[in-house]
């Protein structure tokens, strides 16, 4: 039970799956006073140590299921609840299985004498079929966390994608080598070679499912705000990228008039809240001028808990409306905010924090539109984005801070790269994404929200003044 047990930890630690000695001891210690046969109970045990939060749980149940159930006994002999024991199905056994993968691992050697990354892949195949996952999990961790490196010129990021197919290719490629050893060789031929072909196809069909089923986390804590308050009926409803001139002026008088409640509501609820418990020692300081009588009270000063924002802007097409509306509002309640950064991104970021600090609002928002160090012609890339934020601002990012991500999360059929999203959450506060898009167009065409909405803490759609000044109010109050 302690080897299977271990290496169970190492699939999950080779799917990045953080568990640490002493959550293995406490496991192993758990085991030993329950009957293993009763499952429920034992994935309850091993989800309760290994998995940290509810966000892991989707990832354990994965390789829970791949490495209990989904591996014959033929494969695995130490499978405790294979689905094939279960139903009674029969199965190769295990010493032709074996010398069927030591002969043709000899007949591969004797083709291939060098060593390099397909030689791996078809180890680790191999090594799946022999009822060891961990080389294979560890070449699909890979794939899913790789960097593209995209040239400036001729930019495709297809890395991901032509690793998966690679993949593909050679299991597709196995499983004909296998039915061609299996016919050429004379000492195969009075064997059940029907049942151990089923066997290897029925191991590699499931490698080739765990390779196209994405690692998503469980999300319960989400926040989706599906519906929001009617300030204003007609003008409030509009996409802000409808708007015309006259309406964009009536917008910004009515923001005007938001910025300014917002700021006397915050005033004087830390004015209010400045105050700290009772100061005993230097209350009794002042009852000396009184006999003793403690009448003047002196309460220790209370820091205000002012929350730092980091906004990552996409500034293409009609997603630039919303974010030019927001950046408007974060800047003009900077007395609100300890800190507030702005980054802007098509498919590089540009710091424009300068822009703002030096010039109001809007002019910082016209000098942001003429810089002409934004490539206002490039094609949208979240990911290459989320890259280059990640490379050189992550330690804006503390868990004081909240991320704010205006965009569309249309990126032209680029690699999403969604892991770095999941990085960013981890390291701040929150992570809020406002999409200028109505709920019913995530996830339709390039739109990758969908994927994305997985690793946030609060997703809305933000298209309109009503909405905007809805989540402004939640923010801020």
């Amino acid at each position: 039970m302690v080897n299977l047990i271990l290496k169970f930890v190492s699939c999950c630690r080779a799917a990045d799956m953080r568990i640490s000695t002493a959550e293995v001891i406490d496991c192993l210690s758990q085991l030993e006073i329950m009957d293993t046969c009763e499952e429920p109970l034992f994935q309850t045990i091993l989800r309760a140590n290994f998995a940290k939060s509810r966000r892991e749980q989707g990832v354990f149940n994965r390789l829970y299921h791949l490495f209990f159930h989904e591996m014959p006994s033929g494969l695995n002999p130490e499978s405790l609840f294979s689905e094939e024991i279960q139903a009674g199905q029969s199965q190769a056994p295990e010493p032709s299985m074996n010398e069927l993968l030591r002969q043709l691992k000899e007949s591969q050697d004797d083709t291939h004498h060098t060593q390099n990354q397909g030689d791996t892949l078809d180890r680790a195949l191999m090594a799946f079929l022999g009822g060891s996952p961990l080389p294979f999990i560890e070449a699909v961790q890979k794939i899913h966390t790789q960097d593209e490196q995209a040239s400036p010129l001729f930019k495709s990021n297809l890395g991901q994608l032509s690793s998966r197919l690679d993949i593909m290719l050679r299991i597709n490629r196995l499983k004909t080598q296998m039915v061609q050893f299996l016919g050429s060789n004379n000492a195969w031929a009075e064997k059940d070679v029907p049942s151990v072909t089923a066997a290897v196809n029925r191991r590699l069909d499931k490698a080739l499912e765990f390779l196209n089923t994405e690692p998503r986390p469980d999300n319960a804590g989400l926040r989706e705000t599906g519906s929001h308050t009617l300030h204003y009926k007609t003008l409030g409803q509009i996409p802000f990228s409808n708007l015309t001139l006259e309406e964009i002026k009536a917008v910004k008088e009515i923001i005007d008039k938001l910025v300014r409640k917002l700021e006397e509501i915050t005033s004087r609820r830390f004015s209010a809240a400045s105050r700290g418990v009772v100061d005993v020692k230097k209350t009794i300081q002042r009852s000396v001028k009184y006999l003793g009588v403690p009448v003047e009270i002196v309460h220790k000063a209370k820091p205000l808990r002012k929350g730092k924002i980091v906004a990552l802007c996409d500034v293409s097409g009609s997603v630039w409306s919303t974010a030019r509306f927001m950046l408007n509002i974060l800047y003009s309640l900077k007395t609100c905010f300890s800190r507030v950064k702005s980054h802007v991104f098509i498919d590089r970021t540009f710091d424009v924090t300068s822009f703002f600090m030096s010039h109001d609002a809007n002019e910082a928002i016209k000098r942001i539109l003429n810089d002409t160090r934004i490539n206002y012609n490039a094609r949208t890339d979240y990911g290459m984005a989320f890259q280059q934020f990640r490379d050189h601002h992550f330690q804006e990012l503390d868990k004081k801070t909240t991320l704010i991500i205006i965009g569309d999360a249309r990126s032209n059929y680029y690699n999403p790269r969604e892991p770095l999203l999941e990085a960013m959450r981890d390291r701040c506060r929150r992570l809020i994404w406002l999409n200028p898009e109505q709920e019913k167009f995530w996830g339709t065409g390039d739109s990758e929200m969908l994927k994305y909405r997985d690793h946030c803490n609060e997703a809305r759609a933000c298209g309109n003044l009503n909405q905007l000044m809805a989540f402004i109010e939640a923010l801020v109050l």
